[in-house]
């Protein structure tokens, strides 16, 4: 069963999802993906990782790093998980790119190469965007692209962080 909730922030109205283990979405209304991997039956409730989630971003929009977790759940592929523990490890303020983190997992992997545009495609299906910071990754020759909120509040959040 999936808890839901809402926050009202900066770039819009978010979504946030959670079972009885964690958070397992965030999502901006109306984005590509929107709730993705929801149940079809969800109970709108009070429930105690809303309340750190929304601290969180609380936090998070006023311009400042977070110094405390939310307890996540991941709902994806092993591959998927895999690129977004990697995502919660791009600092604040910092980006990466798709290649960067597809090096990451083929030396893991003890792999020759892997495809950047499957760490892309794994990204942009990160169902819990902002707190795992999938905006923090760009294009190798520094361009924004994708984000599944837009690329307007890709731009926003990665002014926000100064980066």
């Amino acid at each position: 069963m999936h808890y839901i909730n809402h926050y009202h922030s900066p770039l819009g109205t978010i979504l946030l999802a959670a079972d009885d283990t964690g958070l397992t979405g965030l999502w901006f209304e109306g984005q590509k993906y929107f709730a993705q991997g929801l149940d079809k039956e969800t109970e709108e409730k009070e429930f105690s990782v809303f309340q750190t989630a929304r601290r969180w971003l609380d936090v998070y929009f006023s311009g400042q790093a977070p110094d405390f977790q939310v307890p996540l759940h991941f709902q994806g592929t092993a591959f998927q998980k895999e690129v977004w523990e990697i995502l919660l490890s791009i600092p604040y303020g910092k980006t990466t790119t798709y290649g960067t983190i597809a090096k990451q997992l083929a030396a893991k992997r003890g792999l020759p190469h892997l495809s950047a545009q499957a760490v892309g495609s794994a990204v942009g299906h990160n169902k819990i965007s902002i707190i795992v910071p999938c905006h923090r990754v760009i294009g190798a020759d520094g361009s924004l692209t994708g984000y599944a909120g837009g690329i307007w509040r890709k731009e926003k959040l990665l002014a926000l962080e100064q980066a």
